[in-house]
Order: C-alpha cells, then sequence, then structure tokens
C-alpha cells in the first residue's frame, strides 16, 4: 500500500517561445523538473506531514517517480493574467484525510485565486465530513461556519501568478503538492 507519509508545496513560472518548454522552465522555477511527476487526485492522507521545499525536495532522489496534485495555466497572449493554486484544507481528525484542490484562471488575481483554492479544498472536505455549506453564500459565511463547525482545522492555499509575456512568448505557472514516501 502506497500512502505517503510527507509532502511539501512549491510554485513556479517559465517562459519560452515552445509552450512545453515554458512547462519544463515552471517546473525548474518550482524546484522539481527533475522528477518524473504522476499527477493524482486531491486526496490530502491522514496523518500527512507538511514538509519545507527544501526539505521535501532533499528527500527525493533525481528520476524518482513522484505523485503530485499540480494547477497549471498557460499562455502566449502579451499582458494576459495567468494563475494556478492548489488549496488545502485540514481535518481536526488527522487520522482523517483532507483535502488539497487544483485552480487556475485567466485574469484573476492572487488572492482571489487563493480564496478560490481554499475554498474548493474546505467545500470537498466539508462535505466528507458533514458540515453543512451552502455554496450560494460568500466564502467568508462558509469559513466562519467551517471554523464554527471545529471538523476543519486548517485552510491555506499556495498560488502562481505572472503576466503573459509582452512578446508572445509562451508563459506557464505552476502550483504543486509533491507527495513524499
Amino acid at each position: 500500500m502506497l500512502v505517503p507519509k510527507n509532502l511539501f508545496f512549491t510554485k513556479g513560472v517559465g517562459r519560452h517561445k515552445a509552450k512545453l518548454a515554458s512547462f519544463e522552465a515552471a517546473l525548474r522555477d518550482a524546484g522539481i523538473a527533475h522528477f518524473n511527476i504522476v499527477r493524482v487526485s486531491s486526496i490530502l492522507p491522514p496523518k500527512a506531514k507538511i514538509l519545507s521545499k527544501s526539505k521535501g525536495i532533499c528527500s527525493l532522489s533525481a528520476g524518482e517517480i513522484t505523485y503530485t496534485v499540480m494547477a497549471e495555466c498557460s499562455t502566449n497572449e502579451p499582458h494576459r493574467l495567468i494563475a494556478a493554486s492548489i488549496g488545502v484544507a485540514i481535518p481536526k481528525d488527522r487520522t482523517q484525510y483532507g483535502y488539497l484542490s487544483e485552480y487556475h484562471s485567466y485574469g484573476e488575481s492572487e488572492i482571489k485565486v487563493a480564496d478560490e483554492a481554499e475554498d474548493l479544498a474546505a467545500q470537498m472536505l466539508a462535505t466528507t465530513l458533514g458540515v453543512p455549506f451552502n455554496p450560494d453564500t460568500s466564502y467568508d459565511e462558509r469559513k466562519e461556519i467551517w471554523r464554527i463547525s471545529r471538523e476543519i482545522v486548517k485552510t491555506t492555499a499556495i498560488t502562481q501568478t505572472a503576466i503573459g509575456n509582452k512578446n508572445g512568448l509562451w508563459t506557464t505557472v505552476i502550483a504543486a503538492a509533491v507527495f513524499v514516501p
């Protein structure tokens, strides 16, 4: 059974005339280009410990198959604002699993994107914990309900934004939760 015990968060931005190369540059900027990345869905394993980026990267080897929840956004449109974010919702009972969410967008501020990613993770966790919420209420109202319920102990997000290159080079942003076995 493969259940990661640790994870770390990272983000990056890359620019290049080829879209794939801009993605590679974003991985390099995030410090994870030397791993074989396998994208996975959004479960934060029970009892998983969040490591610093430097400690997490040192725990992995070049070429290692690395499971990652990743958000990505690219553009070659000059001056276009792009964003990618990973939201996290951690349950009070750490023997239960939490959620990671991927969110990417065009034209939204870093704060708005981070709030959306955090809100998505919290909504997914709330539904599994039976915490009532109304998706039509504001994020701040839902956040207060989750805090009062005392079932969700922490929500946060890591976000990368960038503006499309003025000369039309591909610009790619990534945000990632990288699992460490």
